[in-house]
């Protein structure tokens, strides 16, 4: 009998093979104590192992071939970074110098170390950061043990999908060699690196499979189903015919999203409707433009910051990424996010407690986002002076994030016109730049008003506001259920922020332009009651982009907009349901 197993999809499409194990190396960790006399010996080991661990690196680097997804090299860089990080290399040393580990415990030992602060982090793409340091002490392991790589070959010239604990970013390289047609990890979400290079490359992939290393034998038959999160293993013939015409449907549909590349996003009742790309790396741009957006929604700066706690990038290194976003995107409009970091996302080494642990009782409603940078207003003014110098450049947008106060609004300008200042005290030149405010939580809402006269543009990050508004944590698996997007307190929100962005006309003589660049953005099953709503501008992934636009092109938003409305209206599941069936029809 087929055993089916559920997950997380994070890259479309179908995957058939047979099943190909890559078990944890650390399942199988010796733990010993050294002699007393050999702890130096057994440093050198770890030495060797890290040597070993890089060299591999550097040649996948130099093997990426020049279509490789700009993520393979950046995040292979993350990993040779992390390699010679302190709270690696120093602290997994001083395990044997002071407790005398064998060198594979201590790397372990250090991991939980390491492992424990991540897991206290609120945001979801910075949580998952985590996976970074695991799969660097994976290849660790590996090099002392004299493994290292991911196994290969064929299977009786059948195709094959990898099943594994998790896989690094930088072994993906044998997916775009072919080895493999998709994958399946017992961890990951969807803001993971392995998913971000997952769909990059367009592979099927389904993360958070629990169990699925445990329970998938080498050789199994497995179907991985990458639209529903869906894994099949032993399916029946029948099954396996089903699937088959399902991949042959998927990849004519993707063929034919491809030809809606350079296709104005426009509705059936000639509604214009911007389609932007979401970036962590500049090297993003490129995945941005093969998709067809119209600029960038919304870049993460976060990633320039990460593993440098005692080395916080200058307002040069800032300025040669954000200019090199801009004139990539060749006069596209760019928004770029100032630093989301702080208490629960913090700098490497930072902390209130010991050992660089996060004493802070809830780091969630902590010193984040903007209370971090207004909390630091050096830090704050390096980044701003170094966007204001892109701006001279191309059309660039500062985005704010998770601002609720009006201290916040004003101490945000008042840093803002001091970057201003000093560089045009120095002879700097400066661009012109609009700035915008994110609304993350339910009282920046309610704040609109006030935030609507001082600010261009507002963008709104669903992510967190779902988390906020239902006080759900994604990541705690006890209430992820609850974690609804269409909750009828989230639609309200909503609908009260894009209708208060198109309001401000009466009073401010022009709409202000609002976009969601959320998870919402992204999904095309719900493009129809965003349009409804009256958004006019999204931001996504850029794999999720042409999609979005099929959903775009078949829309007529006269149409749609009363039954938006009537979804508005329902409080209660199945008459919501009701609604959005109405809607999708």
């Amino acid at each position: 009998m087929a055993l089916q197993m559920f997950g997380i999809p994070v890259s479309r499409g179908v995957a058939i093979g047979r099943a190909v194990l890559m078990s944890s190396a650390r399942l199988d960790v010796a733990h010993y104590f050294v002699e007393r006399g050999r702890e130096e010996a057994e440093v050198d080991r770890l030495r060797a192992a890290r040597a070993a661990v890089r060299s591999e690196l550097q040649a996948l680097q130099a093997e990426l071939p020049a279509d490789a997804p700009a993520e393979m090299a950046a995040f292979i860089d993350v990993h040779k970074m992390l390699l010679d990080d302190p709270q690696i290399a120093r602290e997994t040393a001083n395990w044997v110098r002071r407790r005398r580990y064998n060198a594979e415990w201590a790397l372990t030992a250090q991991l939980d170390v390491i492992a424990r602060s991540f897991d206290e982090m609120d945001d979801a793409y910075l949580r998952e950061r985590k996976a970074d340091v695991e799969q660097v002490v994976e290849r660790l392991l590996r090099a002392l043990r004299g493994t290292q790589g991911l196994p290969g070959g064929t299977q009786n010239g059948e195709d094959l999908v990898l099943v594994a604990h998790d896989i690094a970013p930088a072994d993906m390289m044998q997916f775009k060699q072919g080895v493999f047609r998709g994958f399946v990890t017992d961890i990951g979400g969807k803001t993971s690196h392995t998913a971000i290079v997952a769909r990059s490359l367009d592979i099927p992939a389904v993360v958070g499979v629990r169990e699925a290393s445990r329970l998938v034998r080498h050789d199994d038959r497995v179907i991985i189903d990458g639209d529903h999160g869906l894994v099949i293993v032993d399916p029946s013939p029948a099954i396996v015919e089903d699937y088959l015409r399902r991949k042959h449907d998927s990849e004519q549909s993707r063929q034919r999203l491809q030809q809606l590349r350079d296709t104005p996003a426009r509705t059936l009742d000639g509604q214009q409707v911007e389609l932007l790309a979401n970036i962590e790396l500049p090297e993003d741009c490129r995945a941005a433009l093969g998709s067809g957006a119209a600029g960038i929604g919304l870049f993460r700066t976060e990633f320039l910051f990460m593993k440098r706690a005692r080395d916080l990038p200058d307002e040069q290194e800032q300025f040669d990424a954000y200019r090199g976003v801009v004139q990539a995107m060749g006069g596209r409009p760019v928004t770029i996010r100032t630093i989301d970091i702080g208490a629960d996302k913090p700098f490497d080494g930072e902390g209130d407690g010991r050992d660089g642990e996060i004493t802070h009782l809830n780091p969630a409603l902590g010193l984040r986002a903007i209370r971090y940078s207004l909390s630091d207003p050096a830090m704050f003014r390096v980044q701003l002076r170094a966007l204001l110098r892109a701006a001279a450049f191309g059309p660039l947008r500062i985005l704010v994030p998770m601002l609720a106060h009006s201290r916040e609004l004003h101490q945000t300008f008042e840093q803002l016109e001091l970057a201003r200042a000093e560089l045009r005290a120095a002879g700097t030149e400066v661009g012109p730049v609009e700035v915008g405010a994110m609304i993350e939580v339910p009282g920046a809402v309610l704040m609109l008003p006030l935030f609507l006269r001082y600010f261009d543009f507002i963008s709104i990050g669903t992510n967190d506001l779902v988390q906020y508004t239902l006080a759900i944590d994604r990541a705690d698996e006890s209430v992820a259920d609850l974690y609804d997007p269409l909750h009828p307190a989230v639609l309200q929100l909503l609908s009260q922020t894009i209708a208060q962005c198109h309001a401000a006309r009466q009073w401010k003589g022009r709409a202000v332009h609002v976009s969601v660049c959320g998870e919402m953005a992204g999904d095309p099953q719900l493009t129809r009651l965003l349009l409804g709503l009256g958004l006019r501008s999204f931001s996504m992934h850029p794999a999720q982009l042409l999609s979005v636009k099929q959903e775009v092109l078949r829309a007529d938003c006269a149409r749609l907009a009363p039954l938006a409305q009537a979804v508005l209206a329902e409080f209660e599941p199945q008459p919501q349901a009701r609604a959005l069936a109405a809607l999708a029809g």
